[in-house]
């Protein structure tokens, strides 16, 4: 057969591209609703002094610390990273993800870490969980949702109904949620079919992830400038100068310690 003649190959470098381009499409088409409604409720909390408390287990950490601290992002929200959840540099032995992946289902440890904080009524609570099924992310969106702050998913809606419930309470994250965001990934998150392989290659959640919650960075950045308390940016050197930049690191983490300081039951500014 000649050149001509041969059929085209897209390569599978490619067809992920192309995939995760459609999950951008379809946030942009479909989600724009859903994180201006999130970004209302975390502007709130944030103009009020409070928290945007933000949960998540293994891979969902990432999003976690996409939102802050970093360049582009600013004080009140509050990462709340578990490591025996979401360390996966281990694999195997000690501090392994078997470990992790059984910790995660474990109905009841989600309130044991809620324990550890004293939540306000202006704060408001993230959870992001790809399945939005587990033990964990259940008792955090429950403890939340008992505690009187909003909640907010962040979870793929095809892999979420496409897998069983877990918890005792017979609920999905997305039951549970004031507003929930789809990060618009497929089920069983990798995207990529290769001939002579079984399973897809290629997660897409974390183009979704992303993706999200700088969107709603950006809107509740623009939500609390419209309400006159505009934030305090991490911005880097090479565009505002090394002085300028360094002194609004430290007032950014001076805000930040400020309003973590309620979170351990200390008045505000005490820390």
């Amino acid at each position: 057969m000649s050149e001509q003649n041969e059929p085209f190959v897209v390569s599978p470098a490619l067809r992920y591209l192309d995939a995760a381009q459609q999950i951008l499409t379809k946030i942009r088409e479909t989600q724009l609703p859903a994180i201006e409604a999130a970004a209302q409720i975390c502007a709130s909390s944030i103009a009020d002094g409070g928290l945007v408390h933000l949960f998540g287990t293994g891979h969902s950490r990432m999003p976690v610390e996409e939102i802050f601290p970093r360049h582009g992002s600013f004080p009140g929200f509050h990462p709340i990273v578990e490591l025996s959840l979401t360390n996966h540099t281990q694999v195997v032995g000690a501090n392994g993800q078997r470990q992790a992946m059984y910790l995660e289902k474990l109905e009841g440890f989600g309130e044991v870490i809620l324990r550890n904080f004293v939540f306000h009524p202006q704060d408001s609570m993230i959870v992001f969980s790809n399945g939005g099924v587990n033990g964990v992310v259940i008792d955090v969106a429950l403890g939340a949702k008992r505690r009187g702050m909003p909640v907010i998913a962040v979870l793929s809606l095809a892999h979420s109904q496409a897998s069983p419930v877990r918890h005792s309470s017979g609920q999905r994250l997305a039951d549970l949620a004031d507003v929930t965001i789809d990060n618009c990934s497929p089920v069983g998150d990798a995207m990529v079919t290769l001939d002579g392989l079984a399973t897809p290659v290629g997660p897409g959640s974390s183009i979704g992830y992303v993706a999200v919650v700088n969107m709603l960075k950006c809107l509740v950045a623009e939500e609390l400038v419209r309400r006159g308390k505009p934030p305090l940016v991490l911005t880097s050197a090479a565009l505002i100068g090394s002085e300028a930049s360094a002194d609004l690191f430290d007032r950014a983490y001076d805000d930040y310690r400020s309003r973590l300081a309620q979170a351990y039951g200390c008045p505000t500014g005490a820390a």
